[in-house]
């Protein structure tokens, strides 16, 4: 990864961000519109990365690697549990359970995809998506668990299982291990798609950022829960990766995922069982922020040491 490259891909999305802020405050975006862009982006743009970034000549090497990030992130989802359950304990209730979340739940499932194809390529997008499958079913299991009562089994398969997200991982893996080629006509659709992953999901990102108070952002509290999640969530990565002797792009991509700023889902979540929303709003808008100076600072500290 060269400095210039990371740079130039953080400016192009801030200035994304920037858009979508400002279409927000100009109500071009409205708030139905801001939900259509999230199904979008979940339901379509998503899954259709996900299918893509399969799409490549399967071996051993992809195989071995692909397994590796799948255990760290294993790892990392237990670590992330144990912080949420240790580090909030003199916190009132409801902003308790929006730290919880937003420690366990990042949003790398919008943010992280964009960022490992442009930093990685094509093989930082397929690591991503095999990354987020443990995240994804944390999210609808002792995710939701932090806002309600704990859901029954049945329930968390089956909202893993209808995940569009999880189920496009499921096509893909299919495609990649018996090498079928798509028709001419789906692989361009896909990559269509595909294509619009970043802008739509940075305007989306953007559209939520423009509804909090950015006067009032900043407090102990939201300040702590940052150092966690954009420092100390990814320095455990970073050192369990360098330990291991893990491949630089698996590391690099663990690393930068890691890193990722709470998931827009804490504020959704919080709102919809009656958390504290606007302290949510404030977490996810401030971690946002900061990751836009975090990421490339993680990106030249990961080509230093790997």
């Amino acid at each position: 990864m060269e400095l210039q490259a990371v740079m130039n891909l953080q400016l192009m999305m801030f200035l994304e961000i920037a858009i979508g802020w400002y279409l927000k405050k100009k109500n071009l975006i409205t708030e139905e519109g801001k939900k259509v862009l999230t199904d979008l982006v979940i339901d379509l743009i998503l899954p259709c990365n996900i299918i893509q970034s399969f799409m490549i000549e399967l071996n051993g090497e992809i195989l071995m690697k692909g397994l590796q990030i799948l255990i760290i992130s294993i790892l990392l989802q237990i670590f992330c549990t144990a912080v949420s359950a240790t580090c909030y304990n003199r916190v009132e209730r409801r902003k308790r359970t929006v730290l919880q979340y937003g420690t366990v739940c990042s949003n790398a499932g919008f943010l992280g995809n964009p960022v490992a194809e442009g930093l990685f390529g094509p093989m930082g997008l397929l690591y991503a998506s095999i990354y987020l499958i443990p995240q994804r079913i944390v999210m609808w299991s002792a995710g939701v668990s932090y806002f309600t009562e704990s859901p029954s089994r049945k329930e968390v398969v089956k909202k893993v299982l209808r995940h569009p997200c999880i189920i496009a991982v499921e096509i893909g893996l299919a495609l990649m291990v018996i090498q079928f080629p798509l028709p001419d006509f789906l692989t361009r659709t896909l990559k269509s798609f595909s294509g619009s992953t970043t802008p739509v999901t940075m305007l989306l990102i953007g559209s939520i950022m423009a509804g909090a108070d950015l006067r009032t952002m900043v407090t102990k509290a939201t300040a702590a829960f940052s150092l966690i999640r954009l420092a100390l969530i990814p320095l455990a990565v970073l050192a369990g990766c360098f330990a291991a002797g893990v491949d630089s792009v698996v590391a690099g991509v663990s690393v930068i995922l890691a890193a990722m700023p709470a998931g827009s889902t804490t504020a959704i979540l919080a709102a919809k069982y009656h958390g504290d929303e606007e302290f949510a709003s404030k977490c996810v808008v401030l971690t946002t922020v900061l990751s836009m100076a975090a990421i490339p600072l993680w990106s030249m500290l990961i080509s230093w040491i790997f």
